[in-house]
């Protein structure tokens, strides 16, 4: 019983660890789907719209800022309003997810998270999110499948969650 207390103290610490060090750093946390724009034509912007409304950056970072301090319902709600203005960003689409599974919403939090997937088939942060889903849904078959995976694509975290594991 302590261990399994153990394991799931430690899954969600690992889950925080990687929230906090994907939205403190934008460009780890944006790099497959922000697209790199010029000091000038972000002026531009910012002058033709100040709110940024229209600018689905604008509601990432919302999105992210929310969840990284916990309010998980207002997140996937930006994040959608993100989705709804780029459909392929896969970011947004992941972090929803992991919002969702914040909620143990676990259906929903795969389903979206799946979709970045789809996106981005090799991306290591996604398939090790999904895995931390999985493991908080108490799949543990399925989360250390995709630990292995997104260790497979030199996902840091998945490889030292499994240098753990295997010390158990």
């Amino acid at each position: 019983m302590k261990l399994k207390t153990v394991l799931a103290a430690i899954s969600i610490s690992l889950l925080a660890l990687v929230l906090v060090i994907a939205f403190t750093t934008p460009a780890a946390a944006q790099k497959a789907d922000k697209k790199t724009i010029t000091w000038q034509e972000m002026i531009a912007k910012t002058a033709a719209d100040p709110q940024n409304d229209a600018d689905s950056d604008y509601w990432f970072d919302k999105g992210a800022l929310c969840a990284t301090y916990g309010n998980d319902r207002a997140a996937i709600k930006y994040f959608q309003k993100a989705i709804s203005l780029d459909s392929n960003r896969s970011g947004a689409y992941f972090e929803q997810g992991i919002s969702y599974g914040q909620l143990d919403d676990f259906d929903q939090a795969i389903t979206l998270v799946n979709k970045a997937i789809e996106m981005e088939p090799k991306n290591g942060l996604y398939l090790y999110g999904r895995g931390r889903v999985y493991l908080l849904a108490g799949k543990k078959d399925q989360a250390m499948e995709d630990f292995k995976k997104a260790a497979e694509f030199d996902d840091e975290d998945a490889q030292t969650y499994l240098k753990y594991v295997a010390q158990q």
